[in-house]
């Protein structure tokens, strides 16, 4: 199994249904209190593909993409139309040792925050700010001195050694990022209800982690 660093078609995408879950055990006792049991710290999500597919070109755009990724066997990019920007988000503050960051996104209610790592940013857009001051972002590549770059395929930020000797500057990200994810069958049945467009009553996907 491999990571493919390649994207379904947009207009399926935005058709999609689904999203991010968490996974937590409710144990109800005799006396009607409950016993929560957190199972994942973090969400893994799902989204149902099959909506998305409103035409003939549709559908064979979708054939071969499912083709080429073996079925389950191999992950991809998914946009999720639903949460797919990072707006301003600090990801740390130099330290005058520390190069390399984990680009992240913050959700935040009632004092509380949720951190979610994000490996996959979009390999063009984004916008970085070493202590509120514009930097220019390199990809998948060294920075130079007064640069940040950002590796597309694992989401780590690393910042030039000018910024790295410093102490105190926050560093702060904007763009766009993918989801990783597989198909989440080995079968593509489809019914064809005209001759021009195509039905596809399931094809889920499933994010995949570590990828």
């Amino acid at each position: 199994m491999a990571f493919h660093d390649t994207r379904l078609p947009e207009e399926v995408e935005r058709g999609a249904n689904g999203g991010p879950r968490f996974k937590t055990t409710v144990l109800v006792l005799s006396s009607g209190f409950e016993r929560r049991n957190i199972d994942w710290a973090n969400t893994r999500a799902e989204y149902e593909i099959g909506y998305g597919v409103q035409t003939k070109a549709d559908y064979s755009l979708v054939r071969d993409f499912w083709y080429a990724r073996q079925g389950k066997a191999h992950s991809f990019r998914f946009k999720d139309w639903g949460d797919f920007e990072l707006d301003a988000q600090e990801i740390g503050t130099t330290d005058t040792s520390t190069s390399t960051f984990q680009l992240f996104k913050r959700y935040s209610s009632g004092g509380v925050n949720h951190d979610r790592s994000l490996t996959k940013p979009v390999a063009s857009g984004w916008t970085a700010t070493v202590n509120a001051v514009s930097q220019t972002v390199v990809y998948d590549t060294a920075p130079g001195a007064a640069e940040v770059a950002i590796n597309t395929l694992t989401g780590v930020v690393t910042i030039g050694s000018t910024h790295a000797a410093t102490t105190g500057q926050a560093i702060v990200l904007t763009g766009e990022f993918d989801v990783p994810v597989r198909f989440d069958t080995d079968d593509f049945n489809v019914n064809l209800v005209t001759f021009d467009a195509g039905s596809l009553p399931s094809l889920p996907l499933v994010e995949v982690r570590g990828e």
